[in-house]
Parts: C-alpha cells; sequence; structure tokens
C-alpha cells in the first residue's frame, strides 16, 4: 500500500515507518521537524528512513493546509496515520496556541484532505490523557472521557470528535489510538526514560514528581508498532444496529472506532527507577516533588478491545525495554 504517516521524525512515527516499509509498503513521510526537542534526533531518525527503499519525505507543517493538500496530490495515499502533533502535557500549559495550531487545524487540514481523496483508512493518535480526572482503573474506551485536566488531553478528546464527525458525514473510516506511555530506542528526550538515563549517567539529580506514587502503563516501542500495524490493516466498517442509547463511545454505526493501546501491565515509577539504576550500574539522585499541574497519578489501560479486534498482545516485559532502551542511548550517545 501507499501509506502517508505523518509525525515520521518523531519516536512512533519513525518506528512505524521502518515496520511499513520493511514490509513493502510505499511511506510518505510528513514532519516540520520543530525544535519541540531535539532537531537532531529528528534528524538521525530520518536518515535512517531516508536510506531505505520506498520513502519519501515533505518538510511542512500540519497546518499548511496547502502542503498537506500537495502532500495528498502527489503521493495518492491509499491510507493515513497521522501521528504528528504537538505533544507535551506540561508544555500545554506554557504554550496553549501551538497545540490548537498542530492538533486542532492541523487535523481538520488530515480530515479535510482524507475526505477529498477518499482514503480508504484514517488511524491516528489520540492519547491515554484523555482520560485526565477518571478514577476508576483500568481506563476503558467505553468510559466517557469529558473531564480533561490539560489542553493537550482537551485537544486530543477534540480530535475524536472531529473523526467521528467525518466519519459519520463522509463515510470516512477511522481509527484513534489512545497511546499510553510509549518508550524504547530512539525515544523522546522529554520523556521520563530519556530524563532518568541521562542526568543518571551525568550525575545529576532526577525530578520525580508526585513523590515517586505515579503508576504508568510503560509500554515498549515494538509492541505500539506491531499494535499500530493491525489497526491499520482492519478497516472500520458501519454499523447500522448501533443502539446510540445503549451502545459504547468508541464505537458508532458510522466506521469509527477507538482503542487504547497500552501494555496493560501498570509499573510503579520507583521500581521504573531502579530497574534503569541496575541497567546503568549507577544510583539515581531523586528529587521528590508534588503532582505537576495536568497530570494523573495513575494509567491502566483496557486494551481487551484491541486484543479482540485486531489480535494485540503485548508482549515485551519492562525490565527488557529498559534494558534496550539503555543499550541504544549509551551507543547513540557514546556514553
Amino acid at each position: 500500500m501507499r501509506i502517508l504517516v505523518t509525525g515520521t521524525a518523531g519516536f512512533i512515527g519513525f518506528h512505524l515507518a521502518r515496520a511499513l516499509l520493511a514490509r513493502g509498503d510505499e511511506v510518505l513521510g510528513f514532519d516540520n521537524v520543530n525544535d519541540y526537542y531535539d532537531p537532531h534526533l529528528k534528524e538521525a531518525r530520518l536518515a535512517q528512513l531516508h536510506a531505505r527503499t520506498g520513502f519519501d519525505f515533505v518538510r511542512a507543517s500540519l497546518e499548511d493546509r496547502d502542503a498537506v493538500e500537495d502532500a495528498f496530490d502527489r503521493f495518492r495515499p491509499d491510507r493515513v496515520v497521522n501521528l504528528a502533533a504537538q505533544a507535551g502535557v506540561r508544555y500545554s500549559i506554557e504554550n496553549p496556541r501551538a497545540y490548537i495550531d498542530s492538533n486542532i487545524v492541523g487535523f481538520l487540514n488530515i480530515l479535510e484532505a482524507c475526505r477529498h481523496h477518499r482514503i480508504g483508512h484514517l488511524v491516528y493518535a489520540s492519547s491515554s490523557s484523555v482520560y485526565g480526572a477518571n478514577t476508576k482503573l483500568p481506563f476503558s474506551v467505553d468510559d466517557e472521557v469529558d473531564h480533561p485536566v490539560s489542553l493537550y488531553a482537551a485537544t486530543k478528546k477534540s480530535n475524536e470528535l472531529m473523526a467521528h464527525t467525518y466519519s459519520h458525514l463522509y463515510g470516512l473510516p477511522t481509527t484513534g489510538l489512545r497511546f499510553f506511555t510509549v518508550y524504547g530506542p530512539w525515544g523522546r528526550p522529554d520523556m521520563a526514560l530519556f530524563l532518568f538515563t541521562r542526568n543518571i549517567l551525568a550525575g545529576r539529580p532526577i525530578d520525580v514528581f508526585n513523590h515517586g506514587h505515579h503508576r504508568r502503563d510503560f509500554t515498549y516501542i515494538d509492541d505500539i508498532v506491531e499494535g499500530v500495524v493491525r489497526a491499520l490493516d482492519r478497516v472500520p466498517a458501519a454499523d447500522p444496529d448501533y443502539d446510540f442509547g445503549n451502545g459504547s463511545p468508541a464505537a458508532s454505526s458510522a466506521p469509527y472506532r477507538l482503542y487504547n493501546i497500552g501494555s496493560d501491565r501498570p509499573v510503579e515509577l520507583m521500581t521504573y527507577i531502579r530497574l534503569i539504576e541496575e541497567c546503568l550500574g549507577r544510583e539515581a539522585d531523586c528529587n521528590l516533588l508534588p503532582l505537576q499541574p495536568g497530570d494523573v497519578p495513575d494509567s491502566h489501560a483496557d486494551v481487551e478491545a484491541l486484543r479482540r479486534d485486531v489480535g494485540y498482545a503485548p508482549t515485551t516485559p519492562v525490565e527488557v525495554g529498559i534494558r534496550r532502551f539503555v543499550e541504544w542511548f549509551r551507543e547513540y550517545y557514546g556514553d
């Protein structure tokens, strides 16, 4: 297939594009390679993709409507995976307009392009952050998500609503994936594993929020990518028998589906830190801090729907995933 993947300079987009190319698909990457975090890491990911047959790339922003339209016109994709977004819960408090530009305006441009080019399936990144102030664990796609606690979460909930509108009005098949904490080689420098590893190796203290009482559904990148590919290959169909009075918000009479994609095995943050210490052979100096605005204390993904519909089965233990990340980090940075 010909698959347009936005956010290909990013962590998940890079790994997904690599997997799609490996199975023989043609991939057009789309990314603005912004400086939210180190652009050199993004360029290094892209260099690996450019070395592979079947990859082409557009350097532009989602909110640039003309660039989005031109990419669709030129490449004529069969399917689209939209992973590009302004990420980060805490940064959304500092720079809210970046989230509206990329996650709302940009997503509208993707939806419009998919509609006019009759795309066979749009898979897009949502987030576990949409569960916001929910306290019932594990988080289920059958639960309502009406109390976001960050603008980032609000934009992701908005994406789900916008996707449903286009599925309903135009028959565009859409699948939203609520990503839980993703980690692994080539990961984002603003995420805990990267920050902890870098600071421990440098002999600097690490900031541990909520005094270390977090529990997170840490999910290894290879498991995530397998789930995304499986979801991409399963195009949702309309369901004329859907009962709006007694149905799940994760489904619809339209060709629309929502899934959690996580490990279903939450880990305490202090346990996570101890595993990093073991891999590095060094102890962390922990700076214990209160819960940050916009953060939630716990996350736990109920992935039964994705398991049932596409055979999703995450298999990588956190001990293995952390070790693989540390090995990559030391090789990449020479530490």
